[in-house]
């Protein structure tokens, strides 16, 4: 790879985060009536042994930098409550590429939580952008009494949510200097922490297959986490993010033809549709303001 381009490799590695991450659903799907819980505990269990592993191989430090705790702390808890509400839409709707699809909302609260947090302003565009993704996602909460998926529907809403509080806490630790691979070291420990009381008590006996599903859970995670930090090296956001929403359509791929033909509704498509068009006009948007601030100097 060579003579392939930064620009190129990002790609590459963002769909293969995409790819890794819709597997991670399908498994959690597959591995049935386990507690979310005890999912949460194992995908995490096996991503801390993965990034210590490699942490150790490179021989990088196991210490946040300088003033970095609280936002890993912060990172943890938000991040716990994206992950609980995206496991437990993935298991409970008929749907993975529902659940997927309201995860994917993580990069327009992202902008809103900048926005609050970090003091970055959102232009109009963007904002007609975040309007439009959350019309989209209600066509797919589909948010009426008469809706049996609602809980797990709002679930994986809030799921998306936590995930992009946690993408904001990530991004200022990025900006103080901190190591990607220690964020997900930490991550994963303290969410392991945090999971592990209940499984000592409440420990719900697994079947082989459901032990090797929840494994191939972390492993998938783990891929996902490292190819999506490896593609933010080789390309800025700007350039490449929007290939991330491919999860959708291997999810909808997996749901199909390995998680007994599921079928998304025609409301749930009319979401996805809306919601990835906001994602491609704000991915076209970003570069063009790039370019015009290129322009300026």
């Amino acid at each position: 790879m060579a003579n392939v381009s930064n620009r190129t490799k990002g790609i590459i590695c963002i769909i293969l985060s995409a790819f890794c991450f819709s597997a991670m659903s399908s498994f959690i799907n597959l591995s049935g009536d386990v507690p979310v819980i005890q999912k949460v505990f194992f995908r995490n269990l096996v991503a801390m042994f993965i990034a210590a592993t490699t942490l150790a191989k490179n021989r990088e430090r196991f210490l946040p930098v300088k003033g970095a705790l609280p936002f890993h702390m912060l990172r943890t808890l938000t991040g716990l409550v994206g992950m609980f509400g995206n496991f437990y839409a993935a298991t409970k709707m008929a749907s993975t590429a529902d659940s997927a699809m309201l995860n994917k909302m993580s990069p327009f609260f992202t902008l809103i939580f900048s926005a609050i947090f970090l003091k970055e302003r959102i232009k109009p565009k963007q904002a007609i952008a975040i309007i439009g993704a959350f019309a989209g996602a209600m066509l797919v909460v589909k948010p009426t009494m008469s809706n049996a998926e609602l809980l797990p529907s709002v679930a994986g809403f809030l799921g998306g949510m936590g995930a992009g509080a946690a993408y904001t806490c990530v991004r200022h630790l990025g900006k103080k200097g901190e190591n990607g691979r220690y964020t997900v070291f930490f991550f994963s420990l303290c969410s392991c922490i945090v999971t592990a009381p209940y499984l000592i008590f409440n420990f719900h006996q697994m079947t082989k297959e459901q032990w090797l599903f929840l494994v191939m859970v972390g492993v998938c995670a783990a891929g996902g986490q490292f190819a999506i930090t490896a593609a933010y090296t080789f390309a800025p956001s700007r350039e490449i993010s929007v290939y991330d929403y491919s999860n959708v359509i291997f999810t909808a791929i997996s749901g199909y033809f390995f998680l007994g033909h599921q079928v998304p509704d025609l409301w749930s498509v009319l979401g996805y549709f809306i919601i990835c068009s906001m994602a491609v006009w704000m991915f076209i948007y970003n570069n063009k303001e790039h370019e015009l601030e290129k322009q300026k100097y």
